[in-house]
């Protein structure tokens, strides 16, 4: 019976041995997985931030996406450790309408939105009854807004804000028409409109520079601010060690100056 007994105490501590053994190899893993958009954030992540984590130990896996969507729902699930590719009113918002629980843990950089030439090549020649194409998700779209009332094209209700859209134009001199287009897709209708409002990273992918639109945001403008884009992770891992570690590969000195020297002003960082 003692044997028995003395047996199964064996078998006890073995398993107990392999579940905490279990435990101990989760705790050190190495492997951090984010999600991204191409440009310019996963260049950034695979160009300078990848060989960053490489020295305290960590493998950075970038995971690629051309919506605004499965980032976030990739990251609620758990499939992603952190993403990088919004800005905070964009996730407030998805926050609200999709009851998730994502937070950012650090500013990296700011994407001046700009007014690019479709048919028409002149904001002050432009001609009535004009198409402006606008993003048609809600914070980008105010954001458009109000680059297009910062240039005197329209007027705004006052309390607006951040969540104008166009019922809320009040003013429209030269009757523009606002098409609201899919972020993603602006830049390739360029030749459909007379002018749009596309986001930093659209347009450098679709192969416009800062230096050819006809206005754009100004570095140190409140949009900057509010529109830097940010690290996000789930609610309860902003102090993890992955958490701290991608937080100081990505806010280093490398990567300011990768910034700087490989977008011109297309791309501008703010930490």
């Amino acid at each position: 019976m003692k044997r028995k007994l003395t047996a199964i105490i064996l078998t006890v501590g073995i398993v107990a041995g392999s579940l905490v053994g279990c435990g101990s190899s989760s705790s050190n893993d190495k492997t951090i997985k984010i999600g991204a958009s191409v440009t310019p954030h996963s260049e950034i992540l695979n160009g300078v931030v990848k060989q960053q984590l490489e020295k305290d130990g960590y493998t950075l896996e970038v995971v690629e996406y051309n919506d605004y969507v499965l980032p976030n729902t990739a990251l609620s699930t758990g499939e992603l450790d952190a993403n990088y590719f919004q800005h905070q009113p964009y996730l407030d918002d998805f926050n609200t309408e999709n009851k998730t629980n994502l937070v950012s843990v650090a500013k990296v950089h700011f994407e001046p939105f700009g007014l690019y030439a479709g048919k028409s090549s002149d904001l002050k020649t432009l001609k009535e009854g004009a198409t402006v194409a606008v993003p048609n998700d809600t914070t980008n779209e105010a954001r458009a807004l109000l680059l297009l009332e910062a240039q005197g094209l329209i007027k705004l209700d006052s309390n607006a804000g951040l969540k104008a859209t166009v019922v809320d134009i009040k003013e429209n001199p030269l009757n523009l028409k606002i098409k609201e287009i899919e972020a993603a897709q602006i830049a390739r209708s360029l030749q459909d409109v007379d002018i749009a409002c596309i986001n930093g990273n659209y347009a450098i992918s679709g192969g416009l520079k800062v230096s050819d639109a006809l206005a754009v945001e100004a570095a140190d403008s409140e949009a900057a601010k509010t529109y830097a884009n940010i690290v996000v992770v789930k609610a309860g891992n902003e102090n993890t060690e992955k958490t701290k570690a991608l937080v100081k590969a990505i806010t280093s000195e490398e990567v300011k100056k990768y910034i700087e020297e490989n977008y011109k002003g297309a791309v501008v960082p703010v930490f």
